[in-house]
C-alpha cells in the first residue's frame, strides 16, 4: 500500500490545529523483564541439555566403586526471524505536505509497531504455552504433565486446570519444590514471580499482599505473603485471560536471541519517485529449560 495524496487530503491543506491518535502512551516493555537477552551471529542458535550425575549406591567393603557418566539431552534449536515493516509516500503527496513534522510522525508510527511486535513474539511463548502443536526440544509444549527425562516425566503444570486462587498457587508451589533434575536430583527452585493476564491482576494482588488469607474469614495467616521475590507482573498481551504463570529461578528456560538490533532506512525510487521507508529487526524468542516456568490454562 502506497500513501498517496488521497490517502490523507488534510496534509494538503493548512489549516489543521491537530493531528491525532499515532501517539498513544504504551506500557513499559515486559519480554525485557521476563526472557534473558543474549546475542547471536548465526542464522540459528542451539542449546543442549546435559546431566549431572545420579545418586551413589551402596558400596560394599572390598568391592569396587560404581561408575557414572554424564548424559546429554535434548537439543532446542532457536531459528533467527527477520521481522520489518515499511510505507511508501509518493513523490507528489511528500512535496503537497503542508505539515513536514508527519514525516517524523509516521517514523514514530513505525518504531512503535515494531516494539508491539516484539511484545506479541514474545508474549506467544506463553500464549502457546499449553498447545501441543508447539513444542520445545523434549517433543512437549512448555507446560506439560508430562515432560520426559532420564529418570521418568515431571510436570509443571497442576493435574487439573484451575483458576487463580490461593490453593492453586499453593499447589503448583508443592509440585515446583519437589522438581527433580533429568537424574532425578531434588533441585532448589524458589518462585520468582506470578504471571497473569490483567483480568486476573487485582486478584494476584490480593492472594500476594494481603497480610490475612484474602479468600475467606477465619483469619488465618497469608502463608504466601514474600514468597515472590518480584511479586506480581501482568502482560496485557496475554491472549487467555485465566491462564496464570509462575516463574522460578532455573538459571535457564526463557530466552531471546537477538541476531540484528532495530533499524530503519529510507531511500528514494528513481522510476516513481516515491519514498520508501522500512523498519527491521532480526531476533528469535523460546523456550529450553521448562523448569523455569510452571502453569496452570484455568478453566
Amino acid at each position: 500500500m502506497t500513501i498517496t495524496s488521497g490517502t490523507h487530503p488534510k496534509l494538503l491543506w493548512p489549516g489543521v490545529k491537530k493531528f491525532w491518535g499515532d501517539a498513544y502512551k504504551d506500557q513499559p516493555l515486559m519480554y525485557s523483564e521476563i526472557f534473558d537477552q543474549e546475542t547471536s551471529d548465526k542464522s540459528y542458535e542451539e542449546t543442549v541439555e546435559l546431566s549431572g550425575f545420579g545418586l551413589a549406591p551402596v558400596k560394599a567393603e572390598a568391592s569396587s566403586i560404581s561408575y557414572d557418566t554424564t548424559i546429554n539431552g535434548y537439543t532446542t534449536r532457536f531459528m533467527n526471524t527477520v521481522y520489518g515493516l515499511g510505507f511508501i509516500v509518493t513523490e507528489e503527496a511528500a512535496e503537497d505536505n503542508q505539515y513536514k513534522d508527519q514525516a517524523q510522525r509516521r517514523a514514530k508510527a513505525l518504531k512503535r509497531s515494531m516494539r508491539h511486535t516484539k511484545e506479541w513474539v514474545h508474549a506467544n511463548v506463553f500464549n502457546r504455552a499449553f498447545d501441543p502443536n508447539y513444542v520445545g526440544g523434549d517433543g512437549k509444549e512448555m507446560i506439560a504433565t508430562d515432560h520426559p527425562t532420564a529418570n521418568g516425566t515431571q510436570s509443571n503444570e497442576l493435574a487439573t486446570a484451575a483458576d487463580l486462587s490461593q490453593s492453586a498457587i499453593e499447589d503448583l508451589l508443592i509440585m515446583l519444590r519437589r522438581a527433580t533434575d533429568t537424574r532425578g536430583l531434588i533441585m532448589n527452585l524458589q518462585p520468582v514471580a506470578l504471571l497473569t493476564s490483567p483480568n486476573d491482576e487485582f486478584n494476584a494482588d490480593r492472594i500476594l499482599k494481603s497480610s490475612l488469607q484474602s479468600d475467606n474469614a477465619e483469619n488465618a495467616t497469608n502463608a504466601l505473603k514474600g514468597k515472590f521475590s518480584k511479586g506480581t507482573m501482568s502482560w496485557s498481551f496475554l491472549s487467555d485471560t485465566d491462564a496464570w504463570f509462575i516463574l522460578t529461578d532455573s538459571p535457564d528456560g526463557l530466552k531471546t536471541f537477538n541476531r540484528r538490533a532495530l533499524s530503519f532506512e529510507k531511500d528514494g525510487d528513481f522510476e516513481t519517485g516515491n519514498f520508501k521507508h522500512k523498519s527491521t529487526e532480526r531476533y528469535v524468542s523460546g523456550w529450553d529449560d521448562w523448569r523455569r516456568v510452571y502453569g496452570s490454562a484455568g478453566v
